[in-house]
């Protein structure tokens, strides 16, 4: 596995951190990373590591892998996946053994399989209120916040899944989870997809930018109507935005005028 980390394929897609990582830490305020990847890949048994190898699928062994997983998961499931999904990815992730991955959400539907070692993974529901508050949700869409706030008390309320090599577990859409690695080297293969429907994410935006300007707006699911206008506003903001971007001057039009 280690020449994933200089395959031309998957070289730019790798990321790690390591250290002592706590579950309620922010994504943003992990220990800086000092040193090369391929040194921390080595002593990866013993560095407190958590090392990500994105978008695999790059690699055209590695796309056969994931075309073959999803097959397999659309006949187990009965899901018509096809239908609903944008992109389709898959990553590695290696972490050492007692390692922590801190508390976080998604934007992708993720299925996460287990290769070699054992973890325990906890998943909280999403349409919790008390575990992931509105405004949690509206950040998380609008500014790509993935640091949302764990709360030891609500602990009880997550599912556990021990996960074993074999076996896997299905993370919906922005369900708040964390996993606490065993004590032995962990592989992990994440499959993940995109959906084409952005209404979701616009809806949050509009009411991030409502909550801002003082207003209380009515969350997701409340009403069709709100959300449609929600959601088409977003668009067509996008799209005004875009064709200013288009019609602006660039430095050297502008030296000619």
């Amino acid at each position: 596995m280690r020449h994933l980390l200089t395959n031309p394929a998957t070289k730019n897609n790798v990321y790690y951190n390591a250290g002592d990582i706590r579950v309620d830490q922010r994504w943003d305020s992990v220990p800086a990373r000092t040193k090369p990847v391929e040194e921390v890949f080595d002593s990866v048994e013993n560095s407190g590591a958590w090392i990500a190898l994105l978008r695999v699928n790059e690699d055209p062994e590695y796309n056969s892998l994931l075309e073959d997983c999803l097959r397999e998961l659309k006949q187990l499931s009965g899901r018509v996946i096809d239908d609903d999904k944008k992109t389709q990815e898959a990553d590695i992730y290696i972490t050492s053994p007692k390692r922590v991955t801190m508390y976080h959400i998604d934007p992708i539907c993720n299925f996460l399989m287990q290769i070699s070692g054992e973890k325990q993974i906890h998943i909280f529901d999403r349409k919790d209120r008390d575990v992931l508050p509105e405004e949690e949700l509206e950040r998380y869409w609008s500014l790509n916040d993935y640091s949302v706030t764990y709360r030891q008390e609500l602990e009880d309320r997550a599912k556990v899944f021990t996960l074993r090599p074999g076996t896997g577990v299905h993370i919906p859409l922005n369900n708040p989870h964390w996993v606490e690695n065993g004590d032995e080297i962990s592989v992990s293969l994440s499959i993940n997809y995109q959906y084409k429907d952005d209404r979701r994410k616009n809806i949050y935006l509009a009411n991030y930018y409502l909550r801002q300007a003082g207003l209380n707006p009515k969350p997701p699911g409340n009403s069709q109507i709100i959300d449609h206008m929600k959601a088409s506003a977003v668009t067509v903001g996008r799209k005004i935005d875009n064709q200013f971007k288009k019609l602006k001057p660039t430095k050297q039009s502008a030296t000619k005028i």
